[in-house]
This record gives C-alpha cells, sequence and structure tokens, in this order.
C-alpha cells in the first residue's frame, strides 16, 4: 500500500504531493513500482496535529480522487480518514477501501457508511488522538489490551454489517519506543483475529529516533522491520518507497 500524502503537515512528505499533477506523477510512480492499493490523506496525523473537519478534509482529497480515478481506473484507492463524511463522498466517487486511525471511535458513524458501500475497512488502534497520543502512552500489558480493542472494535463492526475488515495494530500512535517493538515482537499474536495485519512503521521515529537519524535516513531501518513484519504475519505494508517494500515483499516470499 503506497502512501499519498496530500497534507502540508505529514511528518515525513508533508507538502511535497499537494497538487494535483504532483498528486498524479507519485501516483504513477507508486504503481509502476507495484503497489496495490494507493492510500490517499488529506489530515496529518504525526503526534501533536489537530483533527481537521470534513470539510477541509473533501476540499483537498476529492479533486484529486477524481483525476486518480481517471487516470489510473484499475487500481485500488483507499481513503485515509476519520470522518464519516469523507468516507461517503470518497465512496461515492469510486474509492475503494477505508483506512480509519481511530477503529471508528471519533465518529460513530463511520461503521454503517463503509458497510453501505459494502468495502474493506481498515480498524487502526490508537490511543488517544494525534494530538495528545504521544503524551504519555500507558499500557499494564500492551499485547493482550489492544488484542482486546479488536475484539470488541471487530464485533462492532461486524454488527454493523461490515465484513471485510484489515486490522492495524497502530505502531506509533500512542505507543512509545518499548511499546512499539514488543507489539512487533508479538505481532504473530493478532492473527487469533482472523483478519488480516496492516503494518504502517514507514520511516517512524520508532526507527530513526531509536538510529539517532531522521525520516530522511530511515529507509534501511524501515526495510529491515518491513522484512520482520513479514516473518511475525504481516499482510499489508503501508510504506513510502514501494520499489524497496516490493522487493522485501518478492524476496521474503521467495525464502518461504
Amino acid at each position: 500500500m503506497g502512501i499519498l500524502n496530500l497534507s502540508n503537515d505529514s511528518f515525513y512528505d508533508g507538502g511535497k504531493y499537494n497538487t494535483i499533477k504532483s498528486a498524479l506523477e507519485q501516483a504513477e510512480k507508486m504503481v509502476r513500482e507495484g503497489a496495490t492499493f494507493i492510500d490517499l490523506g488529506a489530515a496529518s496525523s504525526k503526534p501533536g496535529s489537530k483533527l481537521i473537519t470534513s470539510k477541509e478534509e473533501q476540499k483537498i482529497l476529492l479533486p484529486v480522487l477524481h483525476e486518480l480515478q481517471n487516470q489510473f481506473p484499475n487500481i485500488y484507492f483507499s481513503i485515509d480518514t476519520y470522518n464519516h463524511s469523507v468516507a461517503h463522498a470518497c465512496l461515492s466517487e469510486g474509492a475503494a477501501m477505508i483506512n480509519d486511525i481511530s477503529g471508528g471511535l471519533i465518529d460513530p458513524k463511520m461503521y454503517t457508511t463503509v458497510a453501505k458501500f459494502r468495502v474493506p475497512y481498515v480498524m487502526m488502534h490508537m490511543q488517544g488522538t494525534p494530538q495528545n497520543m504521544q503524551d504519555n502512552p500507558s499500557y499494564n500489558d500492551i499485547v493482550p489490551e489492544i488484542l482486546a480493542f479488536f475484539s470488541l472494535r471487530t464485533s462492532a463492526a461486524l454488527a454493523s454489517g461490515i465484513h471485510d475488515i484489515i486490522i492495524d495494530p497502530g505502531f506509533g500512535f500512542g505507543k512509545n519506543h518499548e511499546q512499539n517493538f514488543k507489539l512487533l515482537y508479538h505481532l504473530k499474536e493478532f492473527q487469533i483475529l482472523g483478519c488480516p495485519i496492516l503494518m504502517g512503521v514507514s520511516r517512524k521515529s520508532m526507527i530513526y529516533k531509536y538510529l539517532n537519524s531522521s525520516p530522511s535516513e530511515a529507509l534501511n531501518g524501515t526495510t529491515a522491520l518491513h522484512a520482520w513484519g513479514l516473518e511475525r504475519g504481516a499482510n499489508i505494508l503501508r510504506v513510502h518507497d514501494v520499489k524497496q517494500a516490493k522487493e522485501c515483499i518478492d524476496l521474503w516470499g521467495t525464502l518461504q
């Protein structure tokens, strides 16, 4: 899953793809490099960022999505949003999937909206909101607590009529360095939920802060964690760098 950030405030590539022309060029590059899905987001979710309104999101997303659909009719476009009205507008435009960082907790109408369109739903775990999630993330025992969260939320989503659920443990979303790595170490335990697992660690601080580098220098560390994530049961990699992730997947697949 290639990441296409339309926000000016993304932690790694903010402002690089905030025009239709630059977004189309980046989408073409990711398609050429082997992306199965492209995930469009208009709202920054980096630590400290505030939630934005659905009107702001739609103003950014819809023109780009319209052009992408015209230029790449055979590509699956996912929408990274926590607002049900944004999900509804984008699914009406032809988007194929919703990726919700709040797991349906920010907007309680999200589940019924996704169910209406019968599309896959990525449900992520986040402690708090992007604005406060890294203030002091705290768990008694992170793995069973997040498993319990997904057990409850997947049951609620199924009851709402969603039948294609993908889970994302939410690396970096209300987790400190130690918690992120414990989650990765125990990733295989999430297979008990019976849902595909999406892994999103691309260029995140769990890599570059530990290595005393920066997001721009975190590709090698990202690829290493991707390989270990695949070994522990990850089914989808959400990435900034499609070519390198696709190579990692192909080599891992050959090893199997």
